[in-house]
């Protein structure tokens, strides 16, 4: 059987896909008799939209119609008319939108007329290699280019199997794709690793697939719907995933030059705590909550394998939350190997220090801990787990530890009030120095989230997001089964609190680049130094107790447990003392109260920030892997460089280079490594001596949102 796997925009061009990755090395292990290719649709679409617009439309233009606009359905929307066989279909709804919601889709409809194009030579490239069976992996904004595709195969080759799967076919969602689309003959919601190959089974017998847990398929012209299965697919069964024709694709590609391709690993499902306590307005996991995680040898096993293979060092994990037993048995695998990695890791808000550090230590650069919001009663509400003082020093570590944290400040729930953002409102002038939220925004009701499931929770009124008028031509009974994002009656805070929230952080996102608040010690005293944009330039010496006091806060207490601990340390005050130096404190900005907790908001170290004035350390650099080294060269504007040495005669005399060496100390082969490297402008040879350019690079500047 010859089975082509298939990944269409708007899949982030620098990474493979995941799904393509774990079927193909599924199916070549189970079937080894089949032929597998795989068809990148999102680096194709790249490629087709920079080869026809002259170059005018560049990866960058990708990126902000397929990801920065998921929320208003672009990228969907440039592929409906090709679905739908009408280059005007939705243009004015959308044009309409936009207006009302003042975005620019300028690009998104110059992409649009390039579309069906597009899917005609898609259909070419997969049909060349007359498949039997052709699989899409669908999540977000793949739905309609993908479905385009599958119609005009279908039209082409009406005997041609075209099977969907991935998150937006989970649940209800899956059968709604299934049954308004004759064209797709089969659909798997939920995880594929048991269901695709018992599908495979029943084609090659030609019987009816009513078996398969959770398949969609047709008898005659009724779609059917199996029940699905409570039972997942069990970390063993779950392969390690095989990244080679992508590999191959992006070498090939001129798409290559403007992009820093990235590893995806997985190292554990579902989600630990949502378990026990579902966030309220999560939808993700969908009908597969409960966790499940590889062990920790085995995923080392897997980072090794692939950077060794691949001879890259930037790794994202599509974990939901991190296995805590990654702590004991692969974060230290990472942080021995000596490898200049960048990971990227989903965290809970409430780790550690130490935690936090090992996170770093181990080549991880960027985290998403799900902090959401810095007021307790809210995170309540929501069901974290956590508190606004836990979230503090979540972020004040992560400065510390020069660790990248991306979250956002959501509100709009359901009982929250005025009185539980007051207080935060008014301290966030004080956070200035640690990193912002992307922003303050409103929650959206998706599916599968408590908020969705239950309208008790207050999200009675309900209906399929407004986005999708302009991308389905659908009645709304059946967008309501098949989108994941719903519109619903605002909740929680409004007006003037809501202004006053969105224009804080607005100000913290353009005040954060130049404001410090820093520890040092001086013998006895402890010294802040505060450089906070809206406040005066000075520092601040706290002896005795109240030096004792600030470093206890570090870890969050309430006024009458940090009395107690001075006490016991031998220092002399009285609770009164104390509560005056609080509120000075405060006053300050060096504290935040959160309900009766106070944190200290100093920090022990200044990250190198990204936008700092004369920073340039990003311009040459070099990264150590395994066995090979990656240089990295934007000194000349506009053009990114990037080299890979693996040679071991290249490699030993960049090695030896690391430090000037006499040109008459090296041998003739690595005299001649030292003339290509020169060459290249990685060596400098002059005076008789010879030196490699580029630093090693081991500390990475916040934000990295790269990786």
């Amino acid at each position: 059987m010859g089975i082509t796997l298939v990944t269409m925009p708007w899949h982030p061009i620098d990474l493979p896909s995941l799904q393509l990755g774990l079927l193909h090395a599924l199916v070549s292990r189970t079937r080894p008799q089949d032929e597998v290719r795989e068809v990148h649709g999102s680096l194709r679409w790249a490629e087709f939209l920079l080869e026809r617009s002259g170059g005018r439309l560049r990866p960058g233009d990708y990126v902000r119609v397929g990801s920065d606009s998921i929320f208003h359905g672009l990228g969907d929307w440039v592929f409906s008319g090709a679905l739908y066989d009408d280059p005007d279909w939705g243009t004015a709804r959308l044009r309409d939108y936009a207006v009302r919601h003042g975005i620019d889709v300028d690009v998104a409809c110059e992409m649009r007329t390039y579309a069906a194009e597009f899917i005609a030579d898609c259909a070419d490239a997969v049909l060349a290699d007359e498949p039997d069976v052709v699989g899409f992996t669908t999540t977000f904004m793949q739905n309609v280019s993908s479905l385009a595709l599958a119609r005009e195969l279908k039209a082409r080759r009406p005997r041609l199997t075209v099977v969907f799967g991935g998150s937006n076919c989970d649940g209800p969602m899956g059968h709604a794709l299934h049954r308004n689309h004759r064209f797709v003959d089969h659909v798997v919601r939920g995880e594929g690793e048991y269901a695709f190959p018992a599908l495979l089974r029943h084609l090659d017998d030609g019987t009816p697939p009513a078996d398969v847990p959770g398949l969609c398929w047709w008898e005659g012209e009724v779609s059917r719907a199996n029940p699905e299965s409570r039972r997942t697919v069990a970390p063993a069964d779950i392969p390690s995933p095989d990244y080679d024709d992508w590999q191959t694709a992006l070498d090939a590609s001129p798409v290559a030059e403007y992009v820093h391709p990235k590893l995806v690993v997985e190292g554990a499902r579902g989600c630990w705590w949502g378990e026990k306590h579902h966030c309220t307005f999560c939808g993700l996991n969908g009908s597969a909550m409960a966790f499940r995680a590889k062990p920790g040898e085995r995923l080392w096993s897997e980072v090794d394998r692939l950077v060794r293979r691949h001879r890259i060092l930037d790794v994202v994990t599509v974990d939901n939350i991190i296995d805590m037993a990654y702590f004991k048995d692969f974060l230290p695998r990472a942080a021995a190997s000596g490898w200049d990695l960048r990971m990227h890791y989903e965290v809970k808000s409430n780790l550690t220090p130490d935690q936090l550090a090992l996170l770093a230590d181990s080549g991880t650069v960027h985290i998403q801990p799900g902090i959401e919001s810095l007021g307790s009663r809210v995170l309540d509400l929501m069901d974290k787990g956590v508190t606004g003082a836990r979230n503090i020093r979540t972020l004040r570590e992560c400065e510390n530890h020069s660790l990248t944290c991306s979250w956002n400040l959501l509100y709009g729930f359901p009982g929250e009030s005025a009185d539980d953002y007051t207080a935060v409102i008014d301290q966030l002038p004080a956070l200035v120095h640690l990193q912002p939220p992307s922003g303050a925004h409103r929650i959206q009701l998706e599916r599968f989230s408590p908020h969705f499931n239950d309208p008790g929770l207050g999200f009675g009124k309900r209906g399929p997001a407004e986005m999708y008028q302009h991308v389905y031509d659908l009645p709304e009974d059946e967008l309501t089964d098949l989108v994941y994002l719903f519109d619903t009656e605002d909740a929680g805070i409004g007006g003037e609190v809501e202004a006053r929230l969105k224009q804080a952080v607005e100000r913290w996102l353009s005040d954060h680049s130049g404001s410090r608040l820093t520890f040092t010690e001086d013998g006895d005293s402890l010294l802040v130094h505060d450089q906070r944009a809206g406040r005066p330039q000075r520092t601040h010496r706290f002896t005795g107790w109240q030096a004792a006091a600030l470093r206890r806060l570090e870890d969050g207490r309430i006024g009458q447990a940090l009395y107690r601990l001075l006490v016991e340390d031998g220092h002399r005050l009285t609770v009164e003392d104390l509560d005056e130096w609080l509120r000075h404190a405060l006053e300050l900005g060096l504290l935040f109260r959160d309900g009766r907790t106070y944190v200290a908001l100093p920090t022990w170290g200044v990250p190198v920030r990204l936008d700092e004035p004369g920073y340039a350390s990003q311009m040459l650099y070099h990264r150590r892997g395994p066995d090979f080294v990656i240089v990295m060269d934007r000194r000349d504007k506009g053009v990114s460089a990037r080299y890979t040495l693996d040679d071991p005669d290249l490699l030993a005399t960049f090695d030896t280079l690391q430090e000037p060496t006499p040109l008459a100390e090296l041998s003739d082969r690595q005299l001649q490594a030292a003339k290509l490297l020169a060459d290249e402008g990685l060596a400098l040879l002059a005076d008789g001596r010879a030196v490699a350019l580029p630093p090693r690079l081991r500390s990475w500047p916040v934000p990295c949102t790269g990786i």
